[in-house]
């Protein structure tokens, strides 16, 4: 795998809400705060990727930040999907939706990505995975190595040519380190003829804080 480093700092779980700053994005909506962490890096990367009329999944989808923010890019013509095994992360997704006037274009589905290949038909554009727990909520409810070694896999085999699979991965929670070593040896067998992985990590924050993962399926 080919590591990138980069250099901001800030800490904590990241759940894809933005604050103040600055943001290149043509999806209307709050200002980023650069590239201040993995889910804002994941977010740099799929803009550039994803287009009006694309298929899209949301792997975790928790409060529903990254949802609406794939939602968003695809548009009225595309369509996403977004899974969460707890109906309160779906209950805060749909409100989201709702508010944004996006909820139409998403299906949510009560679930883990593990289910991704039974529910999902046909090829997709990206898939985003950010793992842990729900933010804001107990941290008794986790991802964990099995059921996300077996939504990657789907993910993988759903992708599209030039597609993308994005993964947060937080290791400072009990588990997580374990799930980060799961990810990070099936990110490493996926074949270079046909995917191009990146680990990208911040180079100024512990070895602890949340990093992400990129796998692209090489485009045609």
């Amino acid at each position: 795998m080919a590591e990138v480093t980069m250099n901001r700092g800030g800490s904590g779980r990241d759940d894809g809400s933005r604050g103040d700053g600055f943001s290149w994005s043509p999806v209307p909506g709050p200002r980023s705060r650069g590239l201040s962490g993995a889910v804002q890096l994941s977010h740099f990367f799929l803009r550039e990727r994803l287009r009006p009329g694309d298929r899209a999944v949301d792997a975790t989808c928790g409060n529903g930040h990254d949802t609406l923010f794939l939602a968003k890019l695809v548009g009225p013509q595309g369509r996403v999907w977004a899974f969460d095994v707890q109906a309160k992360a779906l209950a805060a997704t749909e409100e989201r939706l709702a508010e944004a006037g996006c909820r139409e274009r998403v299906a949510l589905v009560h679930g883990g990505h593990e289910r991704l290949a039974e529910v999902v038909t046909g090829p997709v554009r990206s898939v985003v995975f950010n793992l842990g727990f729900l933010p804001g909520a107990p941290r008794e409810t986790v991802t964990t190595p099995e059921t996300t070694i077996a939504g990657l896999e789907q993910a993988a085999a759903l992708l599209l040519p030039g597609g993308l699979v994005t993964v947060a991965v937080y290791t400072g929670h009990p588990g997580g380190a374990d799930e980060g070593a799961a990810v990070e040896d099936w990110a490493a067998a996926l074949p270079p003829g046909r995917f191009n992985v990146w680990h990208c990590r911040q180079g100024n924050r512990s070895g602890a804080a949340p990093y992400l993962l990129i796998a692209e399926r090489v485009p045609a």
